[in-house]
């Protein structure tokens, strides 16, 4: 039976460097040739998810054998869930978030995305913010971070 391998992308809701596409379509590159199967989990929160989500989306238009998946991991119910059910393979609501404030389930679905992954693409520039606390948590939980905004990679 083969493992999928899990690959979760955090960044801020602004991206102020140019080079960031470069850099993230190279890893992924370089992940889809070395796994068997990836799962992205993916959020919606800002330019640098939807930049993801784009560069993934490519990937899937110029790999033959689509050997990975996109799933977005959302903190709540949303409105236009049909789309993102067509955009994405799949659309995933985690369970510790259900009940939970709006503003507190975006840091737990975060932290649900950190324990359910192998690796965390993380685009981090600020010292705040919900990326900001999704490193941080994914440090203290020594996973394997590979960080696009001073390429290095860390675990």
């Amino acid at each position: 039976c083969m493992k999928a391998f899990r690959v979760s992308l955090f960044g801020h809701r602004r991206i102020d460097d140019k080079n960031i596409e470069e850099m993230l379509t190279r890893i992924i590159k370089e992940l889809l040739a070395s796994r068997q199967y990836i799962i992205f989990f993916l959020g919606r929160n800002g330019e640098f998810d939807e930049l993801a989500a784009r560069v993934i989306k490519r990937m899937q238009r110029e790999y033959e054998d689509n050997n990975f998946e996109m799933v977005l991991v959302l903190p709540y119910k949303v409105k236009n869930i049909e789309y993102y059910a067509n955009y994405y393979e799949s659309v995933v609501i985690p369970d510790c978030v259900y009940g939970v404030h709006p503003k507190s389930a975006i840091n737990i679905r975060n932290r649900w995305m950190i324990d359910n992954t192998d690796l965390i693409i993380a685009y981090v520039e600020h010292n705040n913010g919900g990326a900001y606390d999704a490193l941080k948590y994914a440090k203290i939980n020594k996973k394997y971070i590979i960080e696009l905004q001073n390429n290095k990679t860390i675990g």
